[in-house]
């Protein structure tokens, strides 16, 4: 039995798209983004109060690189990780963990627009700061898809995925279009359909009142 504990928008959607991707059988809890997490239920599963944990094999895991790095070992045939030896292993695992270099960024974004609920609290200076780091993630990565569809000259790959979602709670905060790659790549991995069934449904708590918060103002 695989379990997955996921509040919408957050990291957990990183490991909900690949699930889906690896078309195994699971089963979602879905929880609020708030102080439930810090329930003495949701500390048992991952101790220090976030999104995602992941109930397997007996086992609870958090942490979204290593859920991914288990899940990619434990189902090989999916081809979407790399294994000890592969040509392509230290990109792989590259582009995996840059993913939690973008949603730091989102992260601090994520606090000053929707954390902190009054003017007074949130730092315009913070703001810029943050979008034009996300801006410089968003260089790297385009700098990677040049002559490439995707991030590993292999193909599509658990890469795409950790990386494709942190970018997706990044289009809240900084805009890709002047990044033409990274642009193409964007609309192709959004259009699987492994990620259209980890978005948000109808009815579902949401992270994001906005579809995009501008970093110039505090609003």
């Amino acid at each position: 039995m695989i379990r997955l504990h996921h509040s919408p928008q957050t990291r957990s959607m990183r490991t909900l798209w690949l699930l889906h991707e690896l078309g195994v059988p699971f089963e979602v809890q879905e929880w609020p983004f708030d102080k439930t997490l810090r329930s003495d239920a949701f500390l048992a599963l991952n101790p220090v109060g976030r999104v995602p944990a992941l109930e397997i094999q007996g086992k609870h895991l958090w942490e979204t690189g290593a859920i991914t790095e288990y899940l990619c070992d434990l189902f090989p045939s999916s081809k979407l990780g790399c294994l000890p030896g592969d040509p392509e292993r230290a990109e792989w695992l590259i582009w995996i963990h840059f993913s939690e270099t973008i949603s730091q960024h989102s992260a601090a974004l994520t606090q000053q627009h929707v954390a902190l609920y009054k003017d007074e609290m949130r730092s315009p200076i913070v703001m810029k700061l943050e979008a034009k780091r996300l801006e410089k993630c968003f260089a790297a990565v385009d700098a990677r898809l040049d002559g490439r569809d995707y991030l590993l000259d292999r193909g599509f790959s658990a890469a795409d995925i950790s990386v494709g979602q942190a970018i997706y709670m990044a289009c809240h905060f900084a805009q890709i279009e002047e990044f033409q790659h990274l642009t193409d790549w964007y609309a192709r991995i959004t259009s699987r359909p492994a990620f259209v069934a980890s978005l948000p449904k109808e009815g579902d708590s949401r992270l994001y009142a906005k579809d995009f918060y501008p970093a110039w103002k505090a609003a």
